[in-house]
């Protein structure tokens, strides 16, 4: 299966098929020096398995988690690409989540103004959500992806076999961006994730995703997402569309560690009119996810506030009217305050509701 991605500045593809790792060579431009990075927490084999494709490879892993998203990590890419001496026409190939991406993909766009980049996501999260539309970015000073570039990949290739080692939570991270694109823009994708996830009472949340065709809503979100991106390559205005839940959930991410899908779950309640809450939470709660967060909420609110999103004085907040149906309101700091409410459970969620609709 394929999706082509057509923007003003590239045009790529997205490929989604079983065992397409190791056709890696037939895909990418290999015959030349190619820097493969992932990170520790993905099986050596997968990485092993491209090197095995190119001619001049070379293998660089760095450590699982956000903290690899880091200046430090971006300059040893950097020097091993010099002392290896790679030129413009060699090529940096990312093969794990979206850490893995976005710092390897952030690499070879400044590594001499930008050299090739091919993404190989491993995790359902990077395979529905990060590994396509461009953004590649390192975290500084405690905020997330403050520091990045626009850079668009040369093809992405979507091997569903590898989710096959992939453990629970973190299936159900990269299932919540799923959840997500059905919300702001495909009725139909939640609906079938609705009737799915809500299909048996009895099922727990490992069973349920197995009567889930993966191929099927990955496609579905991918397309979401592919109209967004070739609309609004750079986030000027629609693109920010994609950050649904993604304001509180970062907020939420920085102060409690959870796995980012997970906190961009919780971080969807609190951004959508009453109707199309009481159709997400139950798909939430069936599957596991948290609804209510027990942290410092002042922190959380701290970390929202300095979120790359603020624009004098306000935030550009993505709310969901309807499932398939979301939209970009402008909203003060304070505003924003008021709606933490529903995942800190301090207020009258049926009064407020009410508030909210004029009833």
């Amino acid at each position: 299966m394929y999706i082509d991605i057509n923007t003003k500045e590239s045009e790529y593809k997205v490929v989604i098929e079983r065992g397409c790792i190791s056709r890696t060579g037939e895909m990418f431009n290999t015959d030349r020096k190619c820097l493969i990075v992932t990170d520790d927490g993905v099986p050596a084999g997968y990485a092993e398995t491209v090197a095995s494709e190119c001619s001049r490879p070379l293998i660089m892993t760095v450590p699982q988690g956000e903290g690899s998203k880091s200046t430090e990590w971006l300059e040893r890419l950097l020097l091993m690409m010099l002392k290896e001496g790679f030129t413009r026409s060699d090529c940096v190939i990312a093969v794990g989540g979206g850490m893995a991406g976005d710092l390897a993909g952030f690499a070879a766009a400044i590594y001499m103004r930008g050299i090739d980049f091919y993404n190989i996501p491993t995790t359902l999260l990077s395979q529905a959500d990060s590994s396509i539309g461009g953004k590649t970015a390192i975290n500084l000073g405690g905020v997330k992806n403050i520091a990045g570039v626009f850079r668009q990949p040369g093809m992405v290739l979507i091997d569903t076999e590898l989710l096959d080692t992939l453990p629970e939570d973190q299936m159900l991270s990269g299932f919540a961006e799923i959840i997500k694109a059905g919300m702001i823009a495909d009725a139909d994708l939640f609906g079938y994730i609705e009737k799915t996830v809500l299909g048996d009472n009895d099922a727990d949340p490992g069973s349920i995703m197995k009567k889930i065709s993966i191929e099927r809503v990955l496609e579905a979100a991918l397309r979401v997402k592919k109209v967004v991106v070739e609309e609004d390559e750079c986030e000027a205005g629609i693109r920010r569309i994609l950050n649904y839940g993604h304001t509180i959930g970062h907020g939420i991410e920085s102060v409690t560690g959870m796995l980012h899908g997970w906190c961009v779950a919780v971080g969807m309640i609190p951004m959508c009119s009453p109707e199309a809450r009481n159709r997400l939470v139950p798909v939430l709660s069936r599957l596991g996810f948290p609804l209510r967060i027990d942290c410092d909420h002042e922190a959380v609110f701290r970390s929202m506030i300095h979120d790359k999103k603020m624009e004098n004085g306000e935030i550009n907040a993505v709310f969901a009217e309807e499932p398939g149906n979301a939209v970009i309101k402008r909203m003060t700091p304070e505003e924003l305050r008021g709606r933490l409410h529903y995942i800190t459970g301090d207020r009258d969620e049926i009064r407020t509701d009410r508030e909210e609709t004029g009833t």
